[in-house]
């Protein structure tokens, strides 16, 4: 018979799962709604997650990191948001701007920046959009151009999450605008103190809004020619790469999203009394509730088989995360919007968490390759 443990996670992992729930009811829960309402930058979670180790569980003990594997990262990030999306982007973001690095850079460029990140002093965005190159991203247009050993890099990027919190960049640029299409970008690590690097206004959202997101600008930004990942012309390869092994986390943060909606809605309609019972007595709202829970545990489940499938780096990846993702969003957009629906005038009022998810479940359908993106992806998979 074959190996009956895919489906199960192993002791250590429910472990995990029980110690982030502590750290996240007792120290990020709190601060949610005032994170939301003031869209401001959730220190006190990025200080409980750092105080733990849970920041940037997944770097490797080579770099002072806990070596957490891809599905620990993922229950992770799923607690997280389980009680503050905004909060989830602190892990999820530090391994997005990481991946890179991970997949691709030099030993070197490895100890000088995975190490500081696994200590909790720095964080790490990750620059791949341009305002006309957001799912097209081979159309970028930043340049960065040679200079002696080194590089000049001019352009921008948009939608940039974590901005002006983190310390370093991963930025992709064009460096051969005569070579061909895709294959002539490279990846750089930016550095926040880089002269002639800048930050447009934070952006007025929808949701997540205790994650900064701005726009950057590189004005003749003079980079060190060590700060190259990989070689000259393998950025775009490497970048995509890495959204294959993130899209899994935002797949889990969609989980988290609809798991903390899902508990609020149970809750409540077992207090709630209309017409002499318990709103949770009506079969109609019993059979709402048993969809919600049937699409979130098929949600997690694709989740976990797909970090798993991380953490192996399988050949078939690519086609399981964007499944991932896609569909564990679109699940987190219904739940949170039916769980809405289930308190009822008390689900749209700031009162109560509800609204506040169902505007952060929005942003898993869109960043990190919209869904559209992610049939795209999955089909070509099929059709290879």
């Amino acid at each position: 018979m074959g190996d009956f443990d895919l489906f199960k996670t192993n002791e250590e992992h429910e472990e995990l799962r029980a110690a982030v729930r502590s750290v996240a009811e007792d120290k990020i829960a709190p601060h949610a709604a005032e994170v939301d309402e003031k869209s401001a930058f959730p220190q006190d979670a990025l200080d409980a997650l750092v105080a733990t180790d849970f920041h940037a569980a997944h770097i490797a003990e080579d770099y002072e990191g806990v070596g957490a594997d891809a599905l620990a990262t993922c229950i992770i990030i799923e607690e997280v948001a389980r009680v503050c999306a905004s909060s989830s982007l602190i892990p999820a973001v530090n391994k997005l701007g990481t991946m890179p690095v991970i997949l691709g850079g030099s030993e070197e460029v490895k100890q000088r920046y995975l190490t500081p990140v696994a200590r909790g002093e720095a964080m790490f965005s990750y620059g791949l959009s341009e305002r006309e190159a957001g799912s097209d991203t081979a159309s970028m247009r930043s340049l960065a151009t040679p200079k002696g050993d080194d590089w000049v890099l001019n352009g921008q990027k948009s939608w940039i999450t974590n901005a002006g919190v983190s310390e370093y960049y991963t930025v992709l640029a064009v460096t051969d605008p005569e070579g061909k299409r895709g294959r002539n970008i490279s990846a750089f690590v930016v550095h926040a103190d880089d002269p002639g690097f800048t930050l447009g206004e934070p952006e007025r959202k929808l949701g997540i809004k205790g994650s900064p997101t701005r726009e950057l600008f590189f004005d003749d930004v003079h980079i060190p020619g060590d700060r190259i990942i990989g070689a000259p012309g393998e950025g775009l390869k490497i970048a995509l790469r890495t959204l294959d092994h993130t899209r899994v986390t935002i797949g889990a943060q969609a989980v988290g999203i609809a798991q903390g909606a899902l508990d609020h809605a149970v809750a409540y309609v077992k207090e709630r009394k209309q017409f002499g019972k318990a709103v949770a007595d009506f079969q109609g709202i019993q059979f709402m509730l048993a969809d919600m829970a049937m699409k979130l545990e098929t949600a997690r489940q694709m989740v976990y088989v797909a970090a798993a499938k991380s953490e192996r780096g399988d050949d078939d990846l690519a086609f399981y995360g964007a499944a991932a993702k896609c569909y564990a969003s679109d699940a987190a957009m219904e739940i949170t919007t039916d769980a809405v629906q289930l308190l009822g005038g008390a689900g749209y009022v700031k009162d109560f968490p509800l609204e506040r998810m169902m505007r952060d479940a929005k942003i898993t359908q869109i960043y990190e390759g919209t869904n559209q993106i992610q049939r795209m992806v999955m089909a070509r998979q099929l059709l290879k």
